[in-house]
């Protein structure tokens, strides 16, 4: 199992800005920030990276932690790895929500692979679901993908795109074959964790900037 851990320095907040939840606009101090990269084959068949971040308000940071797996062995070793991170999530750090872009979609695999594998978690039993791409869809009554979103906040990535199609033939490869990870380029794994890091950066940037982007007519209707 790869396991990194990353700090993403923030800048200065307008608490102002964020993204208000129940007449309350300081709820990302409350918040994990989640972000899968999963293999399907007409059923899920495993995570291949998993991603979260939350945000210190003591040191004005973001904190990341991922878990990749580099072989079969690894697709139940993260999902205990996941339900630990969120069980401290909620008892030490006292976090209550949970944000993703299209997370149905991350909850389905993960829940899937929990009840398969017998590990009792629900996640949605420890936080409150807010997914951003609902709340876009609420305000501005039309659909928009992450990536799209990412431009209208002018948050540009540093790495390319990687199609979920190509990281998922990564993942098949890497739990059909023991050895193929060894083979894997260092600068491909980086990439990988980088892009899914970058994932879960974007939504404390976007769910920070919500009410400034929008009030300002940043973002623009879909045409």
């Amino acid at each position: 199992m790869i396991e990194r851990q990353n700090i993403v320095k923030i800048g200065n907040l307008t608490e102002g800005n964020s993204l208000v939840i129940d007449e309350r606009c300081s709820l990302y101090k409350e918040a994990i920030f989640f972000d899968l990269e999963h293999y399907i084959y007409k059923k899920p068949i495993c995570i291949g990276v998993f991603g979260c971040c939350y945000f210190s308000e003591e040191e004005n940071i973001l904190k990341v932690t991922q878990y990749m797996i580099e072989n079969k062995n690894d697709v139940k070793n993260i999902l205990f790895l996941a339900k630990d991170y969120f069980n401290l999530m909620q008892s030490k750090y006292k976090k209550k929500y949970i944000v993703t872009f299209s997370g149905n979609n991350d909850f389905t695999v993960i829940n899937y692979l929990f009840k398969k594998y017998n590990i009792e978690f629900d996640i949605e039993q420890y936080f409150f679901h807010i997914d951003l791409q609902k709340q876009y869809e609420k305000e501005k009554l039309t659909s928009i993908g992450l990536k799209a979103l990412e431009v209208k906040f002018n948050i540009f990535r540093d790495t390319e795109l990687i199609s979920g199609s190509n990281l998922a033939k990564t993942f098949s490869k890497i739990i059909k074959d023991n050895d193929y990870i060894t083979r894997m380029p260092k600068e491909k794994k980086e990439k990988i964790l980088l892009y899914n890091e970058q994932d879960v950066v974007s939504l404390f940037h976007i769910y920070t900037n919500w009410n400034n982007a929008i009030n300002n007519d940043l973002i623009v209707a879909e045409e």
